[in-house]
């Protein structure tokens, strides 16, 4: 059962049809970009050890989609983040916490599965497990009665990753309609791989991915998520080229502590990654596809797209979480600062 505040009880065709809008939050103008995915609650280890030993934890939340509407909302991008979550305390969370970060959220509550969970372990200072428990969850459950067809044709952009798809075949039809939804429109669409091993094989993943890529404007990979899809090259930007075959303009290969490598419109560029002393890089991908994102849709140059790719990137990693890091944009030069007071 869904709790009905969410659901309009029109099904997909009939609400592209009419036009009528689903109910959601914030409403107002239409946000620029629209993602559409999972978002659960986070256990993080106060301490750096087995996780038995850990003791304290706090409570927090996180999600590939929302993590980067999050960073896309401080970078001064309008965004609506679609999900659906359990009916619970910790969907509350959730819920609230994406308010309180100013996004758009359309989001059915559904009454018969939990709000997924991950728990973090800090094994080592420089290593983190993640394990989710997401099995049969609320957001394993989004189906394309979730989709708000009229959302998605007033933004200019929607943002998938390849998580979601991953997690049912009522989630993979959620994504597809939203690309349906886009394509109608003439709304862009940007797809980040994000391979999870624990969700589906490379094989399965490598036959999804080929038509998600297809129909993709702008898509980041990391080296090994390309090369389910392609064949493997240790030059990144022959990877970008197997990838641009497939159908996308732009191709954005995260090469983490060594920056990225893209190929836009037949054109390479490079960028080296800006050095910290790293805490949490859980997120740092997401953080680094929200400012490519944000720079594309203010028109910059790829090269101004890149670096601010980088430095939202790293100061995802200066933060224990997700996307508490994720830096507003008067903040992007404080990793050019020399002095380490500001007055």
């Amino acid at each position: 059962m869904t709790t009905p505040i969410w659901n309009t009880g029109l099904d997909a065709e009939t609400r592209a049809a009419t036009g009528k809008m689903l109910p959601r939050e914030r409403a107002g103008s239409t946000p620029e970009v629209v993602t559409v995915g999972e978002s659960m609650a986070l256990f993080n280890p106060a301490t750096v050890g087995p996780l038995p030993h850990a003791g304290t934890f706090t409570l927090g939340i996180g999600g590939a989609e929302s993590n980067v509407a999050i960073a896309l909302k401080r970078l001064d991008i309008s965004v609506a983040w679609v999900g659906r979550l359990g009916n619970d305390t910790l969907g509350n969370l959730i819920r609230r916490e994406l308010l309180a970060e100013a996004l758009e959220v359309v989001c059915a509550r559904d009454d018969d599965a939990p709000t997924g969970l991950m728990i973090k372990e800090r094994r080592t200072s420089s290593n983190t497990r993640v394990s989710y428990y997401r099995a049969n969850s609320a957001g394993s459950r989004l189906c394309v009665d979730d989709i708000p067809a009229d959302l998605i044709a007033g933004a200019r952009l929607l943002h998938l990753t390849g998580i979601t798809p991953a997690l049912s075949r009522s989630a993979a039809s959620a994504v597809q309609y939203s690309i349906d939804c886009a394509k109608a429109a003439g709304v862009k669409v940007s797809f980040d791989l994000n391979y999870r091993a624990s969700l589906w094989s490379m094989q399965e993943a490598k036959s999804a991915y080929e038509g998600l890529i297809a129909q993709a404007d702008v898509v980041f990979a990391g080296e090994e998520e390309a090369a389910i899809v392609v064949d493997y090259a240790e030059n990144p930007i022959h990877l970008a080229e197997r990838l641009v075959k497939l159908g996308p303009t732009e191709v954005v290969i995260k090469l983490g502590s060594a920056g990225c490598a893209a190929l836009v419109e037949g054109i390479e560029y490079h960028q080296p990654a800006i050095q910290v002393d790293a805490i949490d890089t859980v997120g740092a991908g997401d953080a680094f596809v929200a400012g490519y994102l944000a720079e594309w849709l203010r028109h910059k140059s790829v090269p101004q797209r890149l670096l601010t790719a980088v430095r939202t990137g790293a100061f995802a990693c200066l933060v224990p979480g997700d996307w508490e890091g994720m830096p507003y944009r008067n903040e992007l030069s404080l990793l050019d600062a020399t002095e380490p007071v500001s007055r």
